[in-house]
């Protein structure tokens, strides 16, 4: 921990802004793992709450998140909150230090990642886009992955304050690059959620023990981790819990978006998007992304 990186000093001092599901316990590793940690949320209370819990400071402002540290974490909900806690009035970009890494793990779309490196690099510092999966979970017990684009060796100064809540971390290439990876990564679980609906619901009306079906298909090429994680809860029709259906479809319009750009068919993904679109009108938006099979039963 806190290594330096050829003539970088080591780092020290880091601000996290954004202590959501995922945010919150990220923050708390850091301070475990010895750094001293400023804390920025728009809710107040959250912040207050965890320096009782952690210890350092919150602060009232992104920019003051930002005086002094070496290195600026942020974990919000989408393009727009990126950037009001950046370039926004009170954000973080106006009081950055000259060399200092801002490190930013929203999933987002690689255009506002590319955007904010500019900006970055205009005041003198650097900046990564550093999406994160694994969820609430992965977040609590420090084991996300973190892939990232931006500059290498921007990537190398910061490698440790990553490691703290992360079990696997890439660079992944340019900026822009970490969000491209995170979009493969809901790509691929959509459709295989889908899947995994279409195929418990199929067992069941089949008549067959679905406990003992997803034992033994667990076991053999058919395994996942939403399988194993999400199985017996789906056919046990609960869903308050986990990653939800509003972010879910936040991501796959961001997929969508960039595959008209790059050209890249993606029909599986667009009908997934719609299906997640009809648990939202049936008010299961918070509901986790498993819930697809809802769909199937109630048809």
């Amino acid at each position: 921990m806190n290594q330096s990186h050829g003539s970088s000093p080591a780092v020290r001092r880091v601000s996290f802004i954004g202590l959501g599901v995922m945010g919150y316990p990220m923050a708390g590793h850091l301070a475990k793992n010895g750094y001293e940690v400023r804390v920025y949320n728009r809710t107040t209370e959250r912040a207050t709450e965890w320096v009782s819990q952690h210890g350092g400071d919150s602060v009232l402002s992104p920019a003051e998140a930002a005086e002094g540290a070496q290195v600026v974490c942020s974990c919000v909900g989408n393009d727009d909150d990126l950037r009001e806690v950046t370039t926004g009035k009170n954000g973080a970009f106006g009081a950055l230090e000259k060399d200092a890494v801002f490190l930013d793990h929203t999933t987002a779309s690689a255009i506002v990642a590319r955007e904010l490196a500019a900006a970055c690099a205009g005041r003198g510092a650097h900046f990564l886009d550093a999406p994160v999966s694994g969820g609430q979970a992965g977040a609590e017990n420090g084991v996300l992955t973190v892939m990232v684009g931006g500059e290498a060796d921007s990537f190398e100064r910061v490698r440790a304050v990553i490691d703290s809540y992360a079990r696997k971390v890439a660079w992944m290439g340019p900026v822009g690059n970490g969000q491209l990876t995170k979009m493969v990564n809901q790509i691929c679980i959509a459709g295989l959620l889908q899947g995994l609906s279409e195929g418990i619901n199929f067992a069941g009306r089949a008549g067959l023990d679905v406990d003992g079906v997803l034992d033994v298909i667990s076991k053999g090429a058919a395994q996942s981790w939403q399988m194993e994680n999400r199985g017996m809860t789906m056919h046990q029709d609960e869903f308050d819990f986990g990653f939800a259906v509003d972010w879910m479809r936040k991501d796959l319009g961001m997929c969508l978006d960039e595959a008209r750009r790059n050209g890249s068919l993606l029909p599986v993904s667009a009908l997934v998007n719609e299906f997640y679109g009809k648990i939202q009108e049936t008010g299961g938006g918070r509901w986790d992304t498993s819930s697809l099979i809802r769909l199937l039963r109630d048809s």
